[in-house]
């Protein structure tokens, strides 16, 4: 059998209610999506919780996808999605106003910083960090949103979204900084 009729028999299956298919499909993506959530939580509870809401949303909206790609991708934009619904609940808290023109800018290159960490050490400092500096840094370097669509997404202005990623990679590069010396 193919890769795709098995991924279509699947989902056939967990369309229809079929427990047993729809814990081989939570299986086969589990790690993968939690890897998503762990890096739009603050910690690992939260990203459990949001990859339980996630799949849920998955099994009840299974049948809307079209299968023009990979499922796994579909799966994941689910996820995202059911992070960012979670982060819009905590809206007030994450984006303070901030004027871009103050921001501060470094020349220090971020890849060469972070290739020297682990994506797990990587990871626990995404977590670390601000709410909404959290938000904007996954959604445009992560998942390669625009500041547009992270503006639209998260109901925040273009400016802001750009502020954002500017103070979390400064945030970041400090932190990647402090770790270097230890």
């Amino acid at each position: 059998m193919t890769e795709q009729a098995h991924q279509q028999r699947l989902i056939e299956a967990c369309i229809r209610g079929d427990r047993s298919a729809q814990n081989q499909l939570y299986n086969e993506h589990k790690y993968k999506m939690m890897g998503v959530c762990l890096r739009y939580a603050k910690n690992r509870a939260e990203a459990e919780d949001i990859l339980q809401d996630g799949f849920f949303k998955v099994f009840c909206d299974l049948k809307q996808f079209s299968g023009t790609g990979p499922l796994g991708a579909w799966i994941r934009r689910v996820i995202v999605n059911t992070a960012l619904m979670h982060v819009r609940k905590h809206k007030n808290k994450l984006f303070p106003s901030i004027e871009l023109e103050k921001v501060e800018y470094t020349q220090a290159s971020d890849e060469d910083l972070f290739s020297r960490f682990r994506m797990q050490a990587l990871v626990k400092m995404i977590q670390q960090l601000p709410d909404g500096y959290r938000m904007v840094f996954n959604m445009y370097v992560i998942e390669g949103y625009s500041h547009k669509e992270i503006a639209e997404q998260l109901n925040i202005s273009e400016s802001t979204s750009k502020s954002q990623l500017s103070r979390a990679k400064m945030t970041l590069r400090g932190m990647l900084e402090k770790q270097l010396t230890i």
